[in-house]
């Protein structure tokens, strides 16, 4: 999983940035009301994603110092909070980069040969089903935030060159990915900080850019239901 906060379910804890959400109220919802990093009140599009496959309940970050063999083995996000497919969406928030993640990606190719081999980490990568939800930030935390993208492009061409960047995305993904299924999620929902919503079951946001589990559940089964072709 490639994206931004909204399927981070904490790389960013581990940065020096504010795009964080291992506090209170953030994940109330989740087994034990903790507040991992994930930027709802419950789970995120990964964890539902990875339930429906049946491979488990939570979707764990790659950056982190408890990761397991078999979470290597059964998937993991590369996704952080603040990301955008323009490469200075990310310095405001210090995020790792969309380029970043792919690194992040060859670097867990190399330490899951490490731990079970060439042959079958060449079997998990390609037998994998690869999501990516980014480009909100570049407009709401860039474009319309600082006046450098708007001197150089009119809103048309800046949604052309993140239409752009977003392809050549997923060529270079699946050139690092080789013969693989990749499924786009891509979502434009938008954000300023403010207090958390008082009654998530009746409302579509969280705080004012992160949706609720219940909102995210209703996008992930239509994602599901619509793609189950390419993806089984």
């Amino acid at each position: 999983m490639f994206g931004d906060s909204m399927v981070d379910p904490s790389n960013n804890n581990h940065r020096i940035t504010e795009a964080k959400a291992n506090f209170p109220p953030y994940g109330q919802d989740l087994p034990g009301g903790k507040a991992t990093g994930r930027f709802s009140n419950g789970k995120v599009p990964g964890d539902m994603l990875a339930s429906r496959f049946g491979i488990k309940e939570l979707l764990p970050p790659y950056v982190g110092d408890d990761l397991e063999v078999t979470d290597l083995l059964t998937g993991v996000a590369f996704a952080s909070g603040g990301s955008g497919y323009d490469p200075l969406t990310s310095v405001p928030a210090t995020a790792t980069t969309s380029t970043g993640q792919l690194e992040s990606f060859l670097d867990y190719k190399e330490k899951l040969k490490d731990l079970v081999r060439e042959e079958e980490m060449t079997r998990v990568v390609s037998e994998g089903v690869y999501f990516t939800a980014m480009g909100c930030n570049d407009l709401v935390n860039n474009y319309f935030t600082f006046p450098l993208r708007r001197h150089q492009y009119d809103l048309p061409s800046y949604v052309e060159f993140l239409i752009s960047s977003a392809v050549n995305f997923t060529m270079v993904s699946r050139r690092q990915l080789r013969d693989v299924v990749a499924a786009v999620l891509n979502a434009a929902i938008f954000i300023q900080y403010q207090p958390a919503c008082p009654n998530v079951y009746d409302y579509i946001f969280w705080d004012s850019f992160h949706p609720t589990e219940k909102a995210y559940n209703i996008v992930v089964d239509k994602i599901f239901q619509q793609n189950l072709q390419y993806l089984i």
